[in-house]
């Protein structure tokens, strides 16, 4: 927990770094102090006591999407607002994360469950706690009220594209596009859905990291699953799926996230950049991972039928 809550301070260190290598800093007339006070903000409305919604993992995001966003067939026509939008989201995209999904708000009859109106009641949340901190550290309070209109808007459109139940929408989207070579990176409004889908890569990209790591997060993710689903049991609610400790092991969880949710959506990253070295890199990964995921599962199979326990304890990365 002291490494995790030392790791945790990355966030702010890393946007500063991000945004003086684009000059957004310059070119947006940001002032420090307030720049500085809006991510401490950010970074401190993360949960630490989470295993993985935490500020290490809007880190981890920012990192990836900083990533993306320097693809070739990305670079040299993003604008500086498309670009300090896109490192902006992933930061703020899981801010004050409760640990638990939304259908656990829904079924325990949560506020925000209320106020959002069961309709991606987390992201919707974590863009207006952005938006709030906005306000409130006066980050933007210099530019005109249209402009911080604009970009409370757009960042709101970002992170509300990282809603899970909403993948098949954008994938069907991008995949007609790209289908149709219909998208014109000249035009704002499909630079702004290619950061949606940027930042729906970065959001999931662990898979296409290297094993060591990617397992890492992928037992963090599990463990905060299995303590919703602790609590679920606790007060005889109905465990959620994926959230039983005793039916959903790791790997069965990660091979359906990678065949159902990962490879579709990266399979289509991968076309749109053509494919890039990098592109090339986490779809290898990707495949490595599953294969390893797939012997892990193996193994636990192997463990049943021996008459042994179902799931080993998640390890402690």
């Amino acid at each position: 927990n002291i490494w995790m809550n030392i790791l945790s301070y990355s966030l702010v260190t890393l946007m500063c770094h991000l945004l003086n290598v684009y000059g957004l800093i310059q070119h947006f007339h940001l002032d420090m102090v307030k720049l500085l006070r809006f991510l401490g903000m950010v970074q401190d409305d993360y949960h630490s006591h989470n295993p993985y919604h935490n500020a290490l993992h809007a880190a981890d995001v920012t990192q990836a999407m900083y990533c993306y966003l320097k693809e070739s067939k990305l670079a040299e026509l993003l604008s500086p607002t498309d670009v300090f939008l896109g490192l902006l989201a992933a930061a703020a995209h899981d801010v004050d994360h409760p640990g638990v999904n939304q259908p656990f708000l829904i079924k325990t009859g949560h506020h925000l469950a209320s106020l959002y109106q069961n309709t991606s009641v987390l992201e919707s949340h974590h863009w207006r706690s952005t938006v709030g901190m906005l306000r409130e550290s006066g980050l933007l309070s210099h530019l005109p009220l249209c402009m911080r209109q604009d970009i409370e808007q757009q960042l709101g459109s970002l992170i509300l594209a990282t809603d899970i139940s909403r993948q098949n929408e954008f994938l069907s989207t991008f995949r007609e596009h790209l289908n149709h070579q219909s998208l014109d990176l000249h035009q704002a409004p499909h630079r702004h859905f290619i950061l949606q889908i940027a930042l729906k890569c970065a959001d999931v990209c662990n898979p296409c990291r290297e094993w060591n790591l990617s397992r890492q997060w992928s037992e963090r993710v599990c463990e905060e699953f299995y303590r919703q689903g602790d609590i679920e049991k606790k007060f005889a609610l109905e465990v959620s799926p994926l959230c039983n400790q005793q039916e959903d092991s790791v790997p069965s969880i990660q091979i359906g996230f990678i065949s159902h949710i990962v490879e579709p959506l990266f399979e289509e990253w991968c076309r749109f950049t053509e494919p890039s070295p990098l592109s090339h890199t986490m779809m290898d990964l990707l495949q490595q991972n599953k294969t390893c995921w797939m012997g892990h599962a193996h193994l636990k199979e192997e463990e049943v039928d021996g008459g042994g326990e179902n799931r080993g304890p998640v390890a402690n990365p």
